[in-house]
């Protein structure tokens, strides 16, 4: 299939969740040097938004498509996963 095409709304969310986490105590899922955290200040939201570009966030989003269809959005490999009919 096709890569997925997330919205605005859709990042906010994903960068929000994953930025939540990590300032909770989650580890990292990228691996980044102590100049590189220096660097972005150890901003959480930071650290999310380049997990986001290298497609390791543990999040998926599921939308709600008219016509009663939902599709399920795996976020680390940007593929549909799963459509089905309700």
């Amino acid at each position: 299939m096709s890569e997925m095409i997330y919205t605005k709304y859709e990042r906010a969310q994903l960068i929000g969740a994953r930025a939540l986490q990590i300032s909770m105590g989650a580890p990292f899922k990228v691996e980044l040097s102590q100049e590189e955290l220096e660097q972005i200040k150890f901003n959480p939201i930071e650290v999310a938004k380049i997990e986001l570009a290298k497609g390791v966030l543990p999040l998926e989003i599921v939308r709600k498509i008219p016509r009663l269809v939902e599709v399920q959005v795996d976020v680390t490999d940007d593929k549909t996963q799963k459509l089905q009919q309700l």
